[in-house]
């Protein structure tokens, strides 16, 4: 069993005062349905309903009073509402619009019950105009293994009392890149984490990850309300893969005919199920940074793992002494994007990426992360100071004095000028086994 950092959320999300039922959204197979049962084994009793099931779909679309309906559940699932704290998880919650109208009863008229929902594309319940119920429900984003995660499940959990002090991880530099390169490989999918902790078999882990594509594919297609739109929801599943960490055209993505509307809408669909983000830049460097919808976005997928079976790029990952090397450093930018994400339970949290206006010349800065309200430059380079013109570029409009190199050297800040002498800032060279921890060890410089 994978210990996952979700559980602490739901201890404290079962203890909270105004708790609200709470929502996990995350692609399939990511792990939803194996938390919450892991969770439930704290709680007397525990309540499964799967809306793939006629017959648990069924006790919600009779028109009961929310008390009656819970009844009528405990009675088909053959268990006594009895003494002590219940869980109620609703699995596949998309499946059944009434359920989800229901989950604001659960909040207004049964507080005592605890009560999870998951399921798939759920924007599309919102987009059929059933009553989604606002206000009345909290989320939790679900998303694949961080590599904190990883390191408890192949038992070296260890390892994280040092990154406790990024100054005390340069003695183990060497073994910790390792370790995180062995987590670049694999990815973060836990159905794959668990046969590679087990087995150490990468073939296996290859069969997972090509039936989870199909299964992706399959569940996706489901909600194509068009031969066109499934057609090219098909070419993206089957060629973006080979576009993760670049920024892309929509007209004619991939070498395609498609038009930007036609692709548009397939990456739509695709963000609703949590496969794929397009970030947008921004031309700002401070807060509030809004992104720039009309420009050019870059396509940042899920995971990792399932980036480099699909784009078959494992081979040369293996043994390499420096992932920036690999496919013109864009696997770097895409772990190190899938690596901020994950430190983050907040469902609206994005990425965004840095690009001069219109009409200056070209400059463009990985990624932004925000800080205590600050815009954090991040740059996925190897190489001088000097060479890290764009950071340079931004930090002379910027208000902030930290910026964050990821890169594969051991940790360390140094104090760098920009490049016509405008501003002096703070670089943290952060390794990329220390990106999780990015917010603490900003927080300490700013």
């Amino acid at each position: 069993m994978i210990e996952r950092d979700a559980l602490q959320y739901l201890r404290n999300w079962r203890f909270d005062r105004d708790r609200h039922p709470l929502v996990l959204r995350g692609t399939r197979q990511v792990g939803k349905t194996t938390i919450v049962n892991e969770f439930a084994r704290e709680y007397d009793h525990y309540l499964y309903l799967n809306m793939e099931s006629n017959g648990d779909r069924g006790a919600f679309d009779l028109n009961l009073s929310i008390q009656d309906t819970v009844s009528l559940l405990f009675a088909r699932k053959k268990q006594k509402q009895g003494e002590g704290d219940t869980l109620i998880f609703i699995d596949e919650i998309q499946n059944s619009p009434q359920a989800v109208a229901k989950l604001r009863y659960f909040y207004e008229e049964m507080p005592q019950l605890h009560v999870i929902a998951a399921g798939s594309l759920l924007e599309n319940i919102i987009d059929i105009k059933t009553s989604f119920p606002v206000g009345r429900v909290d989320y939790l984003p679900i998303r694949p293994c961080s590599f904190r995660e990883f390191l408890r499940a192949i038992d070296r959990a260890t390892e994280l009392l040092s990154f406790d002090n990024a100054e005390l991880t340069r003695p183990f530099h060497t073994e910790y890149m390792a370790l995180f390169n062995q987590y670049c490989i694999i990815g973060g999918m836990p159905e794959v984490v668990q046969h590679y902790t087990d087995h150490r078999d990468l073939l296996g882990v290859d069969r997972i990850c090509s039936r989870l594509m199909r299964a992706y594919l399959d569940d996706v297609e489901k909600y194509c309300r068009s031969n066109k739109l499934t057609e090219v929801v098909r070419h993206i599943i089957k060629y973006g893969w080979y576009e993760a960490g670049s920024i892309i055209r929509l007209g004619g993505f991939a070498n395609s005919q498609y038009r930007s509307r036609e692709v548009g809408e397939a990456f739509q669909l695709l963000q609703k199920a949590m496969l794929l983000e397009l970030v947008h830049p921004t031309t700002s460097a401070q807060v509030p940074s809004i992104p720039e919808m009309k420009r050019m976005p870059k396509l940042f997928w899920f995971d990792t793992g399932i980036v480099n079976y699909a784009a078959d790029v494992r081979t040369k990952l293996i043994g390499t002494n420096d992932i920036l090397d690999v496919w013109r450093g864009r696997i770097g930018e895409q772990i190190v994007a899938q690596e901020l994400l994950a430190t983050s339970n907040d469902i609206n949290r994005h990425r965004s990426f840095w690009t001069k206006g219109k009409g200056e010349s070209g400059a463009e800065v990985d990624l932004l992360w925000t800080v205590d309200s600050k815009l954090i430059p991040i740059e996925v380079k190897t190489g001088h100071n000097a060479h890290l013109k764009s950071l340079h570029s931004f930090m002379d409009q910027s208000s902030t004095d930290v910026a964050v190199r990821v890169w594969s050297g051991p940790f360390s800040v140094d104090t760098v000028e920009t490049t016509f002498g405008k501003k002096r800032f703070k670089l943290i060279n952060l390794p990329f086994y220390l990106v999780w921890d990015t917010e603490r060890i900003v927080r300490k410089e700013l």
